[in-house]
């Protein structure tokens, strides 16, 4: 119950880190001495460019944490709890600290700030940074998204859960038959053989 829990935690979380990469993170102020000021918003999710490869990670070990047996949940959840950590290092800093405005120029410059391929450039080579403000929910909810995951990873490695009785008895059912399609293979003509096949359902006849 609780890998379940832990696996979902880490979904949740990806999905609150991809809210937060859509809000803008940024609002520049820049001046054209031809074009004149302009505001203009840099998503997280261009300020922080792991962030959309964090999410797809995260969404893949979600469905990974359902699908995989116990030792490979152990390893899912770490996997995700590095990369939550990973994450939540722009976010940190952008909040924490004073972002750059050269990086800021560069990605207006660009147009990845529009996050289309074909946008065209959004402020002039000769363009100025002018002021900088931080916008705190996208940041704030990114943090969030990560700390989720964080928890759910590091949950889903520490405790991954047992497996299913029932996948458990399909596999000893599986190992079984691999068994005595291979005694019947060696020894086609055993009585014993030939009894273990009939009980488990199996053909004696097309071993031989």
């Amino acid at each position: 119950m609780r890998s379940r829990i832990a696996t979902l935690l880490i979904g949740l979380g990806a999905l609150v880190l991809w809210i937060g990469s859509r809000f803008t993170w940024l609002t520049v102020d820049t001046f054209d001495d031809k074009s004149g000021a302009a505001t203009l918003g840099i998503p997280g999710a261009t300020w922080s460019t792991e962030a959309t490869a964090v999410v797809l990670l995260l969404l893949a070990a979600c469905v990974a944490g359902f699908a995989l047996r116990r030792t490979g949940r152990r390893i899912v959840g770490a996997v995700a709890a590095l990369a939550a950590v990973g994450a939540s290092w722009q976010p940190l800093v952008l909040l924490a600290g004073q972002p750059d405005p050269e990086r800021a120029r560069t990605l207006l410059t660009s147009g990845a700030a529009s996050q289309r391929a074909d946008a065209e450039v959004l402020i002039s080579e000769w363009a100025e940074v002018t002021n900088l403000s931080v916008g705190v929910t996208g940041p704030v909810l990114a943090l969030l998204g990560c700390a989720i995951a964080l928890f759910g990873g590091v949950l889903l490695a520490v405790r991954p859960g047992v497996d299913s009785a029932q996948r458990n008895k399909y596999e000893r059912k599986q190992d079984r038959e691999a068994r005595i399609a291979e005694d019947l293979e060696e020894t086609p003509d055993s009585g014993r053989v030939m009894w273990d096949a009939l009980d488990a359902d199996i053909d004696p006849t097309d071993h031989r």
